[in-house]
């Protein structure tokens, strides 16, 4: 992996840097492809979406040693959403040791320099820890909305 850049954040005993780079290699799109296709099952995206999604918003994947356990967005306001998103993923075995925080703060700090009215995230309203992560940063609901053919909501937040 060329480009990474470690965040300081150990693992449990300290054994364990955790590194972000951005999603812009092969590896790394599909490391992030993997981790959001786990968490958010119900929009899996393939690797052209990825590659799109890549070209118009910030993407980024955590490794702690040598394996992906997390991932981000952060898109830019536009017509559609005028506040900027910042969504942090990280796999269910990685989370509750600071790696999402990482991945958030990080995002936030890039979020902030977009413009925008405000800051805004989106969980899958199944992923109750995600839900409460976000309200434990002062995030609060705005809005639920199901995409065509699903039947779990996802759950727009606003950064108060």
């Amino acid at each position: 992996m060329s480009g990474l850049e470690g965040v300081g954040t150990s693992g449990p005993g300290g054994a364990g840097e955790l590194w972000v780079v951005p999603a812009a290699g092969a590896r790394e799109r599909a490391d992030w492809r993997a981790v959001h296709n786990a968490i958010v099952p119900t929009a899996v995206l393939s690797e052209d979406e990825v590659r799109e999604r890549a070209g118009r918003n910030r993407l980024e994947e955590a490794y702690l040693d040598g394996v992906a356990v997390g991932c981000s967005t952060v898109r830019p306001p536009d017509g559609e959403t005028p506040a900027a998103t910042v969504i942090a993923r990280i796999l269910p075995g990685h989370r509750r040791r600071g790696f999402g925080t990482v991945l958030y703060e990080r995002g936030l700090a890039h979020a902030r320099t977009l413009g925008g009215a405000g800051v805004e995230t989106v969980v899958l309203a199944s992923n109750e820890e995600g839900l409460r992560f976000a309200r434990a940063r002062g995030f609060t609901e705005v809005e639920r909305y199901v995409l065509p053919g699903d039947t779990i909501p996802f759950v727009t937040l606003r950064l108060g």
